[in-house]
Formats: C-alpha cells, sequence, structure tokens
C-alpha cells in the first residue's frame, strides 16, 4: 500500500455536507483506505471570483496506481455535480491527488506532487496538520514552505468534518 494525500475544496453548494459525502466515496473506493483527515479550512478563491472555499487534505493508503487513483477521484467529482467550464471555475467539489508516496509523475493528465502544493495555504497547512514533518519529492520539507503563503487568508473550522472507516 501507498500513503498518499488528497485535497478536497469546493465553493458551491453545501460545502460541508458535500466534502463529508466525497470522504465518504473514497472511504468506500476498492483499495484505498481513508485513514486520516485533516481539519476544515475556509480559504478565499484565488486566480477566480466566487464564494469562499472550504478545504481539507485526506490521508489514504493504496493499491492503486495514480491514474487510477484520480480516474476513480475524477468519478466521485462527477457523481457531485463537478463541471470544468473553464479553468479555475468555481465548483461543487475538486479532488486533487496531492502526494503519491515518494513518487513523482509527469504525466498530461498528472503531475504529482501537485504543483502548487506548496505555493497554496489551503493545502500547506492541512497537510501539514496531517504530518508537521512532511516533504515532498522535488520540493522538500513542505513546513518551510508556511511563512511564504502567510499573507493568504485562511481559517480553520471549529467543528471537525465527520467520516468513519467503512465496516468490513
Amino acid at each position: 500500500m501507498i500513503e498518499a494525500y488528497v485535497g478536497l475544496g469546493a465553493n458551491l453548494g453545501d460545502l460541508r455536507r458535500t466534502l463529508e459525502a466525497a470522504l465518504a466515496d473514497v472511504a468506500n473506493l476498492t483499495d484505498v483506505r481513508l485513514e486520516a483527515v485533516s481539519s476544515a479550512w475556509r480559504s478565499a478563491p484565488i486566480g477566480c471570483e466566487g464564494p469562499d472555499f472550504l478545504n481539507a487534505v485526506a490521508r489514504v493508503a493504496t493499491a492503486l496506481p495514480p491514474l487510477t487513483l484520480l480516474a476513480a477521484l475524477q468519478v466521485i467529482e462527477l457523481r457531485h455535480g463537478r463541471q470544468r467550464s473553464y479553468v479555475n471555475a468555481p465548483r461543487t467539489l475538486d479532488l486533487d491527488l496531492l502526494l503519491y508516496g515518494d513518487q513523482t509523475v509527469d504525466l498530461d493528465r498528472l503531475t504529482v506532487p501537485h504543483p502548487r502544493l506548496h505555493q497554496r495555504a489551503f493545502v500547506l497547512r492541512p497537510l501539514l496538520e496531517l504530518d508537521p514533518a512532511l516533504s515532498a519529492p522535488g520540493i522538500g520539507a513542505l513546513a518551510a514552505y508556511l511563512p511564504l503563503v502567510a499573507d493568504q487568508a485562511l481559517e480553520r473550522e471549529a467543528a471537525p468534518l465527520r467520516w468513519r472507516r467503512p465496516t468490513a
């Protein structure tokens, strides 16, 4: 099993309910075990207009190859009404494969580590909440990037996202 990190975000609809439903969907994927979920974090959109996002990061253990995991995540996005009308459009659900073990992937459909994960407070803070010593291949220790995103407004929600491991 490979340890992977999945970013979750939404800024349309019932944000909390959507993220919790998406976590349940991820937990029910074959060959994926949902291990931990960060706090929910509210952030303003970057590079686009629209309502604030609710974001989180999930740590999973998976036997799926990266492209297969990405395809499964995109099916979950579609199930929750995701439309890709234009780059950075507001969305009902966004699931990003942020890290896949210590592997790098550079394909047309997928780049891992996610190319902007170290430039986004709404990704770094939840990642480091799950593992304060986390490093990314080709990027290094992620905590070193926190000062570079300190100007990005981010607010931790008091209530945790509800999720549970499926009973097998």
